[in-house]
């Protein structure tokens, strides 16, 4: 039997199988698990229970149900990224409404002011039923969108103000289905939620292009399109997956052989993610005259995102599967979030107890456990001791420093540490800054006069988000072999943003530079909002994260205002406007290269300090990754060391 036994298990953490009880919840993701509990989340399966009272596995019916509603998640993120098309329509939206740059730039703030709201989904999930609140998701989104469609389609006309609300309220719509789906996510894969996670959130991404497919195949000269099917489209994916989440299974423990092939399924469907975004990135800003090439590339997207739908019969035949294919490959739970579930609670065990030896001044009991979390502790000090003195930078990287990952902070202490602030601004100079970006990519291609590639560059945004996304999750499949601090991944992906910035400022106007800053832009940016909960969580805890990740994101609408402030006013000032910042009935187009070339400039030295930020909060976190890594892999070796013992064998048998 492992060292830390039933008796670990049972006195730190809830029972296992345990439903999953959480304090009172105050914002989205917290929200989001306390839900679930409320729908039935099971806790997680003790990786040191006794292996003698095994799980009976799970009915293949039962299990091709988790599934089908996995599809059923993937539709809803795929068809609700909606505000990642408003640069396709913003330009028309700007015309009709007769507003300038700046009053323009404040209506994309208004959307992503929704996420503030956000915790209000999460208070609605304690209260009305999964299905009731995407429908209500579903009917903001219509109000929002359709109203928006009826104004710049001229059949309607409503005061500015109100058309900023209708913006505030589309946006919010986005974040109650983002909570729907996650609330499916934990309840139906409690043991694998976080591959389960990091697959769907990352189809998130590719709404902008699938709507571009859709604009092209309908009516491709009509930009206000995109609000309709804005309005129109999520709502219908939300009858389809209906059926899947009033079927939901009973969630039961699933054994430890389960978990490892539901890992092999997920690695499938990534690669199917790839082979979609793929076909998106080829054919998603197709430009053919006819019609009915526009409907069959249409009808080839809409193919990939079904065909998942296999899964359920593949799960019927798992068991071949397992022996013939599974049998080859030895491959970890891992996933979206580089501490998964199991390494957390035994993290959580060994911080407990040394609260627990502090209260008592240090003494020990004498038991395995408790030496365990000592030598925890007295590793991680040890590599932060052993810091070379002499630089005149070693009082800055040494204050405060982080000891070890999952140590819970509240946030009046969250708010008080220096490595919470260089997290915060490397996101708000890189991940918020690629949004804004994406939401002036109708002006900028305006400007340097390629109206016409508007939607290959909203395309080629949204396939590259989707691949930065996607990427988010290669740190754990290569974990075994190649290990490197999630805050290192961080500073890595945060490294195209300025390069692109500065590309686009030399070579402005070049359609190829242009393609590729956006392609760089929008690869680096889907990473970091991928990775950003999985960082979180390492950094300041798992308990904790709900709050905390609010906190953070808070930088996304103060980003969206100032950075849009900022191109708005040189944009305004070139169009001969003027510095206007309140309402204007001024409206002008920006023609020529200098439009947005100071905007470029300053937008790539903001994101350089970004990535400086990254690079000290790496150096600053890196110690607290590595006695991590060192003792989770001693944890799994004396694990591999008692599965093997004689006993334990005959217990499997």
């Amino acid at each position: 039997m492992n060292k830390l036994g039933d008796r670990g298990c049972q006195n730190h953490v809830p029972p296992c199988n345990a439903v999953a009880e959480r304090p009172v919840p105050f914002l989205t993701y917290e929200l989001c698990l306390a839900a679930a509990g409320a729908h039935g989340f099971r806790q997680w399966h003790c990786p040191f229970a006794n292996t003698a009272n095994q799980t009976p596995k799970l009915h293949p019916k039962r299990q091709s149900r988790k599934w089908m509603i996995l599809v059923a998640v993937i539709w809803i993120q795929a068809f609700t990224g909606t505000n990642f098309d408003f640069s396709a329509y913003s330009s028309e939206m700007k015309k009709v409404l007769g507003i300038s740059q700046l009053q323009l730039n404040y209506l994309a703030v208004a959307s992503d002011m929704g996420k503030v709201f956000g915790w209000s989904s999460g208070l609605a999930l304690m209260y009305f039923p999964l299905w009731t609140v995407l429908f209500m998701a579903a009917f903001m989104g219509l109000v929002g969108y359709g109203i928006q469609w009826l104004v710049i389609s001229n059949l309607l006309s409503l005061p500015y103000i109100l058309v900023v609300f209708l913006c505030l309220l589309a946006g919010c719509s986005i974040c109650w289905f983002n909570t729907v789906c996650f609330v499916l996510c934990i309840k139906n894969f409690p043991a694998n939620r976080a591959l389960a996670l990091s697959l769907t959130v990352s189809y998130n991404g590719v709404s902008a292009a699938l709507y571009a497919l859709a604009g092209g195949a309908f009516n491709a000269s009509s930009s206000s399109l995109y609000l309709l099917l804005n309005s129109l489209v999520p709502l219908i994916v939300s009858i389809a997956a209906l059926v899947p989440i009033l079927r939901q299974p009973s969630v039961d423990p699933i054994s430890p052989e389960a978990v490892r092939s539901d890992s092999i399924m997920f690695l499938l469907l990534n690669v199917l993610a790839v082979l979609t975004g793929v076909y998106l990135l080829l054919f998603g800003s197709n430009t053919s005259d006819t019609s009915t090439t526009a409907r069959l590339l249409l009808g080839g997207a809409i193919f990939l995102l079904i065909f998942p739908l296999c899964v359920p019969g593949v799960v019927y035949a798992r068991r071949w599967f397992h022996h013939t294919v599974h049998s080859s490959f030895h491959l970890r739970r891992s996933g979206f979030i580089l501490v998964d579930d199991d390494d957390l609670e035994l993290h959580k065990q060994l911080l407990s107890r040394e609260s627990s030896l502090n209260n008592l001044n240090g003494s020990l009991n004498g038991s395995l456990y408790d030496d365990e979390a000592f030598k925890y502790k007295m590793s991680s000090q040890k590599l932060c001791s052993e810091e070379d003195n002499t630089r005149c930078c070693e009082e800055m990287m040494e204050k405060d420093k982080l000891v070890m990952l999952g140590e819970e902070h509240p946030a009046q202490v969250l708010v008080g540490r220096l490595d919470f602030w260089l997290y915060y601004i490397a996101y708000f100079c890189g991940g918020t800054i690629g949004l804004v970006y994406s939401n002036n990519l109708g002006q900028i291609a305006q400007s340097l006069g390629h109206s016409s590639t508007t939607t290959l560059l909203l395309t080629l945004y949204s396939s590259f988000s989707f691949f930065g996304r996607l990427l988010s999750a290669a740190p754990d499949y290569v974990r075994a072999k190649f290990y490197f601090a999630r805050t290192g991944w961080l500073t890595v992906a945060l490294l195209p943003t300025p390069i692109a910035f500065f590309l686009l400022a030399a070579f402005g106007n070049s359609i190829e530079a242009l393609r590729v800053g956006t392609a760089l832009i929008g690869l680096s940016s889907g990473f970091i909002f991928a990775a950003a909960v999985s960082v979180t969580s390492e950094l300041f805890g798992p308990n904790s994260v709900g709050v905390n990740h609010n906190i953070l994101i808070t930088n996304i609408p103060i980003g969206s205002l100032f950075y849009g402030v900022l191109a708005a006013i040189k944009y305004d000032g070139n169009a001969g406007v003027g510095l206007k910042l309140m309402f204007s009935p001024d409206s002008g187009v920006c023609m020529g290269r200098e439009c947005y070339f100071l905007t470029f400039v300053l937008w790539g030295c903001i994101s350089f300090v970004g990535l400086v930020c990254s690079l000290l909060l790496f150096l600053r976190t890196k110690h607290a990754y590595d006695a991590f890594e060192r003792n989770r892999r001693l944890v799994e070796v004396d694990a591999e060391k008692d599965l093997s013992s004689p006993s334990v064998i005959e217990q499997l048998a």
